[in-house]
């Protein structure tokens, strides 16, 4: 029987504690004793998993098996907030809500608890590590956590929406993420002397400009897609052509023919534009995770479920931000939800804040979401 009476109250004071004390990616040590701590505490099942970081516990017996998965990472920001409980740790914030999705799990794991004599099977409950990097959802599926799931829920705090507002939409509600590194290397010389070279500076600015016809021009005018050149680095002084331009940045697209169109594109555009100068191209690409699928029916489940806990529904809105969730959704269906948390300053932003208003309602929508959905797939198994 869990010593937790007062959830509520019990799960702010834990979501103050996470804000205070916020770790990178791969680096959630603390964070996974005090969630320990208080899974023990209640009397929850935890299992046994080689993880360094990151924790997967149980409420409940039998089949089937639903999951409901929180992240537990902080980002690398100085906070720039004036809340009593601001971080602690120099140069660290929970700054995309994950103190908030990890507290809000831990209050449904705390209420399922106190009813798991009426589960239908077990909710399995996932508080995983490097969302962030991204792939720690790859780490807890390679340790077996996915293991004999059939449907898997996520949430994610929104300051687009207000305290007792859900976003919830069917398809893709995050985008597929992937990084491009182009090392153009040509021919250095004395810049009083080009004629003797291969300028990389004049081609990397030429790709830097002609890489924005690739969404626009390539794909359709109503689809979401983007290409941002964020690193640019070449030469280290002021009298010498360089023998190298690095270019770096991301891709992001909502359809996976579309992703690997982009991708197609722009390796062919600066595999071009190399040749057309005589230079070399050297390419690194990155495939992160690809776009959230939300599951048709696990959407409309989920929007019911909040209606029935007297949520606001409205459609999720759309984010080219990556989330690996997704990685659990090419697996298992289900549904990512958007939780309002109060009008704020963007996600990944220093002043971003949540209201802990959100948390109580939130933490009694996931349980009730979850063992609705037991329930539902126990009955699709029997009939």
């Amino acid at each position: 029987m869990s010593a937790i009476e007062n959830i509520e109250a019990y799960i702010e004071e834990e979501f103050q504690w996470f804000h205070r004390h916020p770790e990178l990616s791969y680096e959630e040590v603390e964070t996974t004793k005090r969630i320990r701590a208080s899974l023990e505490r209640a009397g929850i099942r935890i299992l046994k998993l080689p993880l360094s970081t990151g924790i997967v516990a149980e409420v409940g017996e039998g089949e089937p098996v639903v999951a409901l998965r929180a992240d537990i990472d902080a980002l690398p920001i100085e906070e720039q907030t004036d809340l009593p409980y601001r971080s602690e740790n120099e140069g660290r914030m929970h700054a995309c809500g994950h103190d908030f999705h990890t507290a809000s799990v831990l209050g449904a794991a705390l209420l399922l608890k106190k009813r798991e004599m009426e589960l239908k099977g077990r909710v399995r409950l996932f508080f995983q590590p490097a969302e962030e990097a991204p792939g720690g959802a790859k780490v807890l599926m390679e340790a077996g956590a996915l293991r004999d799931v059939q449907a898997i829920f996520g949430l994610h705090a929104s300051p687009l929406l207000t305290v007792g507002t859900v976003g919830i939409s069917e398809g893709a509600v995050t985008a597929a993420v992937d990084r491009f590194v182009f090392r153009f290397i040509g021919k250095g010389t004395h810049a009083a002397h080009p004629q003797r070279g291969i300028d990389p500076i004049p081609l990397a600015a030429g790709f830097i400009q002609a890489v924005q016809t690739v969404v626009a021009r390539n794909l359709h005018p109503f689809s979401a897609g983007l290409v941002s050149v964020t690193h640019v680095a070449a030469g280290n002084t002021w009298n010498v052509i360089p023998e190298e331009a690095l270019v770096e940045g991301t891709t992001r697209s909502m359809d996976g023919e579309e992703r690997a169109l982009i991708r197609k594109r722009v390796c062919a555009l600066a595999e071009g534009l190399a040749q057309a100068h005589g230079a070399e191209v050297v390419t690194d690409w990155y495939e992160g995770p690809p776009a959230t699928a939300n599951d048709v029916f696990w959407t409309s489940f989920s929007k019911r479920v909040a209606e029935a806990c007297d949520l606001q529904v409205v459609s999720a809105p759309k984010s080219l931000g990556g989330e690996d969730f997704a990685f659990y959704q090419e697996n298992v269906p289900g549904c990512f939800v958007l939780v309002g948390t109060g009008l704020s300053a963007a996600i990944h932003n220093p002043s971003f804040r949540v209201d802990p208003a959100a948390l109580a309602p939130t933490a009694h929508y996931l349980a009730e979401l979850v063992q609705s959905a037991l329930k539902k797939v126990g009955n699709e198994i029997c009939s």
